[in-house]
């Protein structure tokens, strides 16, 4: 009989690669949901890389609420939690910290209390970054974020308060349950469909014919199927157990992926990609108007990296080449609508 793992936040993009691995490999899943209405279009996601059949079902659950969670676990083997609430209008510490952590506490709750083998839980690399103190920095899983640092942001803040709030409760009361975190970095990859294309718009903007440059800025890549894989390869590694794991392959500046858009794509596409990068002066005066642009504008010109050895080494994980995953990225939102 195949083991039943649970997914939190079943809707999301990363959560939909994960229950589409998970299926192909044997398991049974089950999901949450805030709103059984959502069921459908979870399975007809999913339905576009593997059939669910009955092996895929739903709980209805919400990260800011303790009904619904012991259900949910219920007869499970693992937790694979996924969702993270992502707020309303511009991003606060009030609105992303107390449901980060807090729902992580009651997924953590729920998990202990069922008996699951092993909690594998998303963190982020904004939990092992250190400060912009120079033009680079370089980052594995031994670091913590500082909470203190100036540039930090909302995101950055609830992320490692949910990340510390897990591995203390799970020291003193995680019992049998193993738990492992996994850090991914800037996540792209192919969407299942057009409803919810997430981070991957930043590779959507990039060949949609509205930037007229790019930034001085990159991220280190993680494509979203290996990031799938990397969550269930530290759910069955025994080694992997009480162990951080970032994810990400190689690090891109915007540039770079421009570059790749531009060899990589078909007409009309290609020749919309920017060629210019902007000013870093242009940038700063644009993010004073722009709440989207204020996060970029601590790391321009400066390159932050991570490292996943660890990953590879422990879990034998081998993600794909980043401009790989771009271009791959871009040729899935023009298939499916998203960018035209």
């Amino acid at each position: 009989m195949a083991e039943t793992v649970l997914v939190t936040g079943g809707t999301g993009f990363v959560a939909g690669w994960v229950i589409v691995e998970l299926l192909k490999r044997g398991y049974d899943v089950r999901t949450t949901v805030r709103d059984l209405g959502k069921a459908d279009a979870v399975r007809a996601a999913v339905r576009t890389q593997v059939e669910p059949g009955g092996r895929l079902t739903f709980a209805v659950a919400d990260l800011t609420d303790d009904a619904g969670w012991d259900a949910a676990v219920a007869g499970c083997a693992h937790v694979l939690h996924v969702a993270s609430p992502l707020g309303r209008g511009e991003p606060t510490d009030a609105t992303l910290i107390p449901p980060a952590r807090d729902g992580t506490l009651r997924v953590l709750r729920a998990a202990v209390a069922g008996g699951v083998k092993r909690v594998v839980m998303t963190s982020s690399t904004a939990a092992c970054a250190p400060r912009l103190q120079g033009p680079d920095s370089f980052s594995d899983e031994t670091l913590w974020t500082d909470l203190g640092d100036p540039d930090g942001t909302p995101y950055r803040r609830s992320k490692i308060v949910a990340e510390r709030a897990a591995w203390d409760f799970m020291a003193a009361n995680g019992g049998a349950t193993g738990f492992v975190t996994v850090l991914p970095s800037a996540i792209f990859g192919p969407v299942l469909t057009a409803d919810n294309p997430g981070s991957v718009m930043v590779v959507g903007r990039l060949f949609g014919g509205t930037m007229p440059g790019v930034p001085k800025v990159g991220f280190s890549v993680v494509d979203v199927r290996d990031l799938a894989d990397a969550h269930i390869r530290a759910m069955t590694t025994p080694e992997a157990a009480g162990q951080r794991f970032i994810a990400c392959s190689e690090y891109l500046t915007m540039a770079e992926m421009a570059r790749a858009l531009r060899a990589g794509l078909p007409e009309p596409f290609a020749s919309r990609t920017p060629k210019r990068t902007l000013p870093s002066f242009l940038v700063r005066l644009a993010a004073r108007r722009d709440p989207a642009l204020r996060g970029i504008v601590p790391t321009l010109g400066r390159r932050h990296a991570f490292n996943s050895a660890k990953a590879q080494r422990l879990l034998g994980w081998r993600p794909r080449p980043a401009r790989e995953t771009v271009v791959e990225t871009a040729k899935r939102l023009i298939e499916v609508g998203a960018v035209s």
